[in-house]
């Protein structure tokens, strides 16, 4: 039979977590995360990682299996991933993927895109102009170098923007010309599931799961965490605002807001990425599940 990678896509607090483990009891199987804000054992609250009622329920893979102290690549993640997939789809003819990061989704479902090499003086000239200069210009010269590019990735995440602003400058072109389209061939077939709603409805999810995390201790979890606070792992919504508070270089009021905002923000990056793949078929996050279960089987007997 053929096997079949079930991936369930949206922006965050859409309920893609729950829609996964329905599918995966309906389906007997198990969960691949592609989620890079949920691999590390430091961060759970703040990454909204499943609970550990859920994951007893289902077993799930790459769901804080690192640490913030370890080096974790997208490309590690692609083999990692597919070596879980062969093994998994020996024993079980669907598997579900589900997660947030539309780079990590893609490197499972495509693979990598292959990028020129660059002087190394150029990253080095970048960190120096983020450091005495903070990040607001280097995002603005992405903005006029590569509005794709600034448009799709997390530019408040300094890594990935230095790392899109060195291919722009030390190729002369924008850094979106070099996403190919040519799918790497993979032994399983994607089947693409969407959630969305309106994005008022979206928003007001962001905002109510921020206070939620904060009511359950997102504080207290960042706290310790302060020490490490430059590690790319740390350099993430949720985690950065609240080092600032720690700080006092803000307010607490204002550090939520912050954190709401920028989440809002990455959803709508979220979007704008998934968008673009119109081999996802969307539903809205209220849907019966049975009607997606239905368009998969229908998906499954063409």
């Amino acid at each position: 039979m053929d096997k079949y990678l079930i991936t369930i896509v949206g922006p965050t607090a859409i309920g893609k977590t729950s829609l996964s483990i329905e599918l995966a009891k309906h389906f007997n199987t198990e969960i691949i995360s592609s989620d890079s804000r949920q691999f590390y054992k430091e961060m759970s609250i703040g990454t909204a990682v499943p609970d550990k009622n859920e994951r007893s329920t289902i077993k799930h893979h790459f769901i804080q299996n690192i640490s913030i102290h370890d080096s974790y690549s997208v490309g590690q993640f692609e083999k990692d991933a597919i070596s879980k997939l062969d093994e998994l789809f020996k024993k079980n003819n669907y598997v579900i993927m589900v997660g947030g990061s539309g780079l990590y989704t893609n490197a499972v479902l495509n693979g990598l895109d292959n990028f020129p090499k660059v002087d190394p003086a150029i990253r080095e000239n970048l960190k120096a102009k983020l450091k005495e200069n903070g990040i607001l210009p280097l995002q603005e010269q992405l903005k006029k170098l590569d509005v794709e590019t600034y448009q799709k990735i997390d530019v408040d995440n300094h890594q990935r923007l230095i790392r899109a602003l060195e291919i722009c400058i030390g190729t002369g072109k924008p850094y979106a010309t070099f996403l190919t389209d040519k799918s790497t061939q993979r032994s399983f077939i994607p089947i693409k599931i969407g959630l969305t709603t309106d994005r008022a409805i979206i928003y007001s999810r962001i905002n109510q799961r921020v206070d939620i995390m904060m009511n359950n201790g997102l504080l207290n979890e960042v706290e310790p965490l302060l020490k490490h606070k430059e590690l790319n792992a740390l350099q993430t919504v949720g985690y950065k605002e609240l080092f600032s508070y720690l700080e006092n270089e803000t307010s607490l009021d204002f550090a939520l807001e912050e954190i709401k905002k920028n989440t809002r923000r990455f959803a709508k990056r979220q979007l704008t990425w998934y968008r673009k793949d119109h081999e996802i078929k969307w539903f809205d996050f209220k849907e019966n599940k049975q009607l997606i279960i239905d368009y998969i089987n229908q998906k499954i007997e063409l």
